[in-house]
């Protein structure tokens, strides 16, 4: 029940942030961030309502896959590797982390035609010193516009990953910034529905400009020991 428990705060602290920001908490996802989880864990977040898994490396995720199957909608949200591809255009829904055409084209080619169309955000840097890394921002367009016309991958939206801030004002200019691009790219005719920002501790930051899927590891299975 401690992952349930833990759903249920998260909720009412999404439920609040919505609130303030005069969104409607039913256009915010949570996407459990499983790396390093048991399956036992997991198990447990399904049954308490969870459909959706992120997952940051590809052999950890492809034993996770193999034991409770594709009932989970599995997305991978970890540093995309060249040689890791295949792998995850076989066996995932959505890719958080593209960041160049070679990965895109890769992954495209690499899809099974007997699938859905992969889901794809484009992680974007939008400042190198406050980022983890991302595709850089003059760059976003022209990738979001190859990647709308490749056969096998469906574009979605963006994704950051910023430096860790604490304080609630500072956390909000990178989810700003990442909005504002997003909102560009619609009004260039982009078909995009998914903003992939926010975690644990910036979520409420997150929800105030705009994030649309919050990617949860320690609010909902607790600390980690590694």
């Amino acid at each position: 029940m401690r992952i349930t428990n833990h759903l249920e705060d998260l909720q009412l602290r999404i439920k609040a942030a919505a609130d303030v920001a005069g969104r409607n908490v039913n256009d915010i996802t949570i996407l459990p961030a499983s790396k390093r989880q048991s399956v036992d864990a997991i198990h447990e977040a399904v049954n308490a309502g969870c459909t959706a898994m992120g997952e940051n490396y590809v052999q950890e995720a492809l034993q996770k896959i193999e034991i409770l199957g594709q009932t989970i909608d599995w997305h991978f949200i970890g540093q995309l590797q060249a040689n890791k591809t295949k792998a995850i255009a076989e066996h995932f829904s959505w890719v958080h982390t593209v960041m160049s055409a070679r990965v895109a084209e890769r992954l495209n080619k690499q899809r099974p035609a007997t699938i859905a169309p992969l889901n794809i955000c484009v992680q974007v840097c939008i400042d190198p010193e406050l980022s983890h890394g991302g595709c850089a921002t003059a760059n976003v367009q022209p990738l979001c516009e190859l990647i709308a016309t490749l056969p096998r991958l469906r574009l979605r939206g963006l994704m950051i990953l910023p430096m860790a801030l604490t304080d609630h004002d500072q956390q909000r200019v990178p989810f700003r910034q990442l909005h504002d691009l997003y909102t560009n790219l619609l009004n260039q005719g982009l078909e995009l529905d998914t903003l992939s920002m926010g975690m644990s501790d910036d979520l409420e930051a997150a929800i105030m400009e705009g994030s649309t899927m919050i990617r949860i590891g320690t609010a909902l299975f607790g600390a980690r020991n590694n």
